[in-house]
């Protein structure tokens, strides 16, 4: 039944990076940052983690996802499973990234039905297999998002990916191609809007890039991510200004 509503509304989880930390030397499975927990294949090694960058320009809060020295590791920051398309939409997603280098890494920033300690993007959630391919895996049931891959043959580019909802998945990188490139050194901001019928608009720098009806499914309990994801046997970086989720509560329950 629906229960009277009352008290706070909404969610709004906006980490800024101002303080806490995940250290590289710290070997749990898992870990809080804020509101949202790291996760990724390798951080319980002493050279994984996510830390908070003080170092001029990076200032203002900029938190470093650093991955280990092996192949197909990652780091990620999530949320719960917490969020259903059909009873809390409308959902905000948005973040400001910059990275240092565009080759040999994959990131992924949106919605996805995976969020385990040892969370990978190769297998685990969406990938490109192999290098100079148009061939996008799902490997998560359900995920709606950005996707960057230095493996795609547009591998400078964002791409679109989806998976669960009414919509047909596509494949086909070609076809989920955003256009818009991914400028090494430069912040750029992703932000995907999501209705409670399913329509997903994905937007990076405040441009409308792509609106796709059933997108994402509108029943399944998803939880909102940012995973960086070594495509090689060296440590990758990615920088985050700031992570964003809104979301409309869950009177049902």
């Amino acid at each position: 039944m629906t229960l009277q509503q009352s008290g706070k509304g909404g969610i709004r989880i906006f980490e800024d990076f101002c303080g806490p930390e995940w250290i590289i030397a710290e070997t749990a499975a898992s870990g809080a940052l804020g509101a949202l927990r790291v996760i990724g294949q390798g951080i319980e090694t002493d050279d994984s983690g996510v830390i908070v960058n003080e170092t001029d320009p990076t200032l203002s809060g900029v938190a470093r996802l650093t991955t280990t020295d092996e192949d197909n590791h990652s780091c990620g920051l999530t949320t719960a499973l917490c969020f259903d398309v059909a009873k809390m939409a409308p959902l905000v997603l948005e973040c400001r990234v910059q990275f240092s280098s565009a080759a040999t890494k994959e990131f992924f920033f949106g919605l996805s039905d995976v969020n385990t300690d040892t969370a990978i993007l190769e297998t685990g959630i969406v990938y490109i297999a192999t290098a100079n391919a148009t061939t996008v895996v799902y490997g998560a049931s359900d995920v709606c998002g950005f996707l960057f891959s230095a493996e795609a043959t547009d591998s400078t580019d964002w791409h679109a990916v989806y998976k669960g909802g009414v919509a047909a998945a596509v494949t086909d990188s070609t076809e989920l191609d955003l256009d818009n490139t991914l400028t090494t050194g430069e912040w750029q901001v992703l932000r995907l809007e999501v209705d409670n019928n399913g329509t997903v608009r994905w937007y990076i720098d405040g441009v409308l890039l792509k609106t796709l009806e059933g997108a994402v499914s509108t029943t399944t309990d998803l939880a909102a991510q940012a995973i960086l994801q070594t495509l090689t046997t060296t440590s990758m970086t990615a920088d985050l200004d700031y992570m964003l989720v809104k979301a409309s509560r869950d009177w049902t329950i």
